[in-house]
């Protein structure tokens, strides 16, 4: 909380309009998708889209991409924090596959159901097969659907090995598969301690008063299709995680 004492017009002005940002979203949530059960997976990309752009707002991003830009298909991506679904759904339209405790996280798993993710359930493996299915769903519903198949966020030193499990849908499916890599820079701060969310959910309110008193969040997305993918998930696990680092390494460059 020592972010609060030193820079607290900043920080606490800023979560009034995070707040603000969140009511708004909810009330936008009904002008796209009304009171439907079942909204169509484009619509709560394009809520999520433009609430992501807001909610962004608030940290003054520079945000840069390389690379053709997926619309649709399988977007495979390194994972730092929970900024990076907001900055990948800034950029296109997307739904997201995530880990089972978001959706238990205040204010995030709300919104994060809202959005139509997916959620994982990695101690339950009977499960599995019905979150392959849900995925397959969306990409034939033509959705870009995002997964970090890490399994958890890291502090960025690497890119940590790939679970294959959810990797079935691009090996039968004939969809685009896109491989991505996030990175970021803080002006004011340590990208792996401030930005980079890699600890349990319970300081995850710390964490984000603290990135709330940064001047601006600076962020570049590398994209990469992928034109020819193996059929073995876990060959093509492999394959994905050795793409992802040679976008990290070419960024190094």
């Amino acid at each position: 909380m020592n972010a609060l004492f030193r820079h607290p017009l900043r920080v606490m002005g800023r979560l009034i309009w995070l707040s603000a940002e969140f009511a708004l979203a909810a009330l936008n949530y009904a002008r796209w998708c009304g009171l439907a059960r079942n909204c169509p997976a484009h619509k709560r990309a394009e809520w999520l889209q433009y609430s992501s752009r807001r909610v962004l707002g608030i940290f003054r991003p520079q945000i840069k991409t390389n690379g053709s830009i997926p619309k649709s298909g399988l977007l495979v991506s390194n994972h730092l924090s929970y900024v990076d679904i907001l900055v990948i759904a800034s950029i296109t339209p997307a739904m997201f596959v995530a880990k089972r405790e978001v959706e238990s996280w205040p204010v995030f798993g709300f919104f994060a159901k809202l959005a139509g993710t997916v959620f994982v359930d990695r101690e339950r493996r009977t499960r599995v097969g019905q979150t392959t299915s849900e995925i397959e769903t969306a990409l034939n519903d033509g959705a870009l659907v995002v997964l970090f198949p890490e399994g958890t966020s890291s502090n960025g030193e690497t890119v940590l090995p790939f679970k294959s499990s959810l990797l079935e849908p691009a090996t039968r499916q004939p969809h685009a598969l896109y491989a991505s890599h996030i990175q970021y820079e803080l002006d004011d701060g340590n990208v792996g301690e401030e930005i980079c969310y890699w600890r349990d959910a319970h300081t995850l309110l710390p964490h984000l008063i603290n990135l709330l008193s940064k001047r601006t969040i600076k962020a570049e997305v590398r994209f990469k299709q992928l034109r020819e993918a193996s059929t073995d998930r876990k060959e093509l696990a492999k394959q994905l995680h050795s793409e992802i680092l040679r976008l990290k390494t070419a960024r190094a460059i």
